[in-house]
């Protein structure tokens, strides 16, 4: 299988998200933060903030809450079982906060393969921004695909 590279610079469809305090709590405690500006309120504003600050990467969580966050594995033909997730890289431009509303905007940046095709990569960059369209963050996976 070869992923056509017609799809370089097809983007997906936006969706925005909240970031709820009591997903916020529970994420940081999976992730086992024990820094109180994560999950009481109290203290976050004591320390400077105006409601519990978001941990880095509860972005990937939110993002999972696409209506249909792999629809652009079929759009372009990844067979979900074949895929691996290549890796992951973040920036961050300003923090985020509980009572936030986060957009996600994603492109299709590169595809290309190795091993004379019989691993394919796809490349998308996430952009995401704040209620007031300010970037918050964006990061860029790499998806490979092992083919037959």
């Amino acid at each position: 299988m070869t992923i056509d590279k017609k799809f370089i610079g097809m983007r997906s469809e936006p969706f925005s998200a909240d970031v709820e305090k009591g997903r916020l709590r529970l994420f940081a405690k999976a992730i086992g933060e024990t820094d109180p500006i994560y999950f009481d309120e109290a203290a976050a504003q004591a320390a400077g903030h105006r409601s519990l600050l978001m941990p880095p990467t509860f972005l990937f969580c939110l993002e999972m809450e696409s209506p249909d966050p792999y629809a652009w594995f079929r759009e372009i033909g990844i067979p979900l079982p074949r895929a691996l997730h290549g890796g992951q890289s973040f920036n961050y431009h300003k923090p985020a906060f509980a009572g936030d509303v986060m957009t996600f905007n994603s492109e299709i940046v590169d595809i290309y393969d190795k091993k004379n095709g019989a691993l394919e990569f796809v490349v998308q960059d996430v952009f995401i921004t704040n209620q007031t369209s300010d970037p918050v963050a964006d990061f860029r996976r790499t998806i490979a695909i092992r083919n037959a």
